[in-house]
């Protein structure tokens, strides 16, 4: 993925201070990713990747990393940057698509943390992973995911860290489009296992969400590179909720899915991928997922 030179976004907050890691494998060059009930619990609410469910995150991994200079607030931290051309990207997407159809984009704001962070949504912290918080629109990250994703979940690549902001990003077009309105007065008349099943089609719509922008982003940039969306693809399996309970418990209980199987999730990303149009990824209508 040829991100280097793109333009950065401004809606980026660093709250990490200090001087601290970067954690960012970019391109392959070696740049440093409990209770199941109430993890299920905090993935809903949050809507948070099911690896807190599940305990893969250890808040950090030993991989290495880049060290930022002291004092500048890690602006030259290629982990930081990079995020920050991501976003610049979706709010280049999107933006265009809703001109298109005659309607204003409001860019969603990223937040970069360490450790745990008060948001409108509840306290995130870095074991939820990378999440999407709709009262105060913005994505928050603790870079250190990525260690996880590249180390533990054998997903590694740029682009497949690219896929991760696109999927939350993909949650703040869900409310804009008032999808996750609908969700939460759905929330308390529905039983677990419907609310779960509803889950696992907002998660999925995120994802179909995130394949429309890989294409649309390339067709405008022609950024991307031989094995990049081989890489979303991977990532997409490996954090399917059957291969993750699979690996942390050895079995699989499909009703309580709240993200998608790992076929699932490659499906609807493949779909937006080649589609280019979120009208292809309405999954509260399809019949199969």
């Amino acid at each position: 993925m040829k991100w280097e030179g793109q333009r950065e976004s401004d809606n980026v907050e660093d709250a990490r201070g200090g001087g601290g890691r970067g954690g960012l494998p970019i391109g392959g060059r070696g740049i440093g990713l409990g209770g199941i009930v109430i993890a299920l619990l905090a993935s809903w609410v949050l809507g948070v990747n099911p690896l807190t469910v599940l305990g893969l995150l250890g808040g950090g991994g030993d991989g290495a990393a880049v060290q930022a200079p002291a004092g500048d607030s890690h602006a030259q931290d290629p982990a930081y940057r990079f995020v920050k051309v991501v976003l610049a990207d979706t709010e280049d997407v999107w933006g265009a698509y809703f001109q298109r159809g005659g309607q204003q984009y409001p860019n969603p704001k990223l937040r970069v943390f360490r450790g745990s962070e008060p948001t409108a949504c509840g306290t995130g912290e870095a074991a939820m992973g990378p999440f999407y918080c709709p009262a105060d629109r913005k994505v928050y990250i603790d870079l250190s995911f990525y260690d996880t994703l590249r180390e533990r979940l054998g997903a590694p690549g740029d682009f497949a860290q690219a896929y991760v902001i696109a999927h939350e990003v993909g949650h703040h077009l869900q409310n804009l489009m008032g999808t996750t309105a609908k969700m939460d007065q759905a929330r308390g008349r529905v039983s677990e296992r419907e609310m779960n099943a509803m889950s696992v089609r907002l998660e999925l719509q995120a994802d179909c969400f995130a394949g429309v922008w890989a294409s649309l982003s390339q067709r405008s940039k022609g950024w991307l590179e031989q094995g990049d969306i081989e890489e979303a693809l991977n990532a997409a399996s490996q954090i399917g909720d059957d291969t993750l309970q699979k690996r942390a418990r050895g079995s699989v209980v499909p009703e309580s899915f709240t993200h998608g199987s790992s076929a699932q999730r490659v499906r609807w990303f493949k779909r937006g991928l080649d589609a280019g149009d979120l009208k292809a990824c309405d999954t509260f209508s399809s019949a199969t997922l």
